[in-house]
């Protein structure tokens, strides 16, 4: 028998709570590196679009830090632990480490990747969440797609 949380979900015990919490562990996981991905390339671009790719990494990263949040605290509303160790983030995440990149079309090719993972897990998250019922993952899942769709066209075309 299933126990229902103060939120009207079924517990952490269920499978289906099991099985969200581990996939928003993977993706806080992928969030962190893509993250540290994103700094790096802040701190480390030259180059003739240094000025632009300097504001917009910035901005990237200040995105990715808010979902940062966002995700762990969506785990513990869902009655998980959330990852918050870096050894665990490397074990886990889908996102590899960026390491000394300065070329602003590399570091852009990199963020697309990287978003484009990102996007492939949410949707997967989003079906778990559909199929659990659990509405506030779904919706958080469904925003971050949409707005993280824009930012792959833009950079998409930045790269065009």
């Amino acid at each position: 028998m299933s126990h229902v949380n103060a939120i009207g979900l079924n517990s952490a015990k269920s499978a289906k709570s099991e099985d969200i919490i581990k996939s928003l562990n993977t993706l806080l996981s992928s969030y962190q590196i893509q993250y540290m991905n994103a700094r790096g390339f802040h701190w480390n671009i030259k180059g003739r679009n240094f000025f632009e790719l300097h504001v917009k990494f910035e901005e990237i990263y200040n995105l990715l830090l808010l979902k940062v949040d966002e995700v762990a605290e969506r785990i513990l509303t869902l009655d998980g632990a959330p990852l918050h160790a870096f050894s665990d983030y490397l074990e886990v995440s889908k996102i590899k480490e960026a390491k000394g990149i300065s070329d602003g079309v590399t570091a852009v090719e990199n963020l697309l990747a990287g978003y484009s993972t990102l996007i492939h897990m949410q949707r997967d998250i989003l079906s778990q969440a559909g199929d659990a019922d659990d509405e506030g993952t779904a919706s958080l899942m469904s925003d971050y797609i949409s707005e993280q769709e824009k930012l792959v066209w833009m950079l998409k075309a930045y790269l065009d």
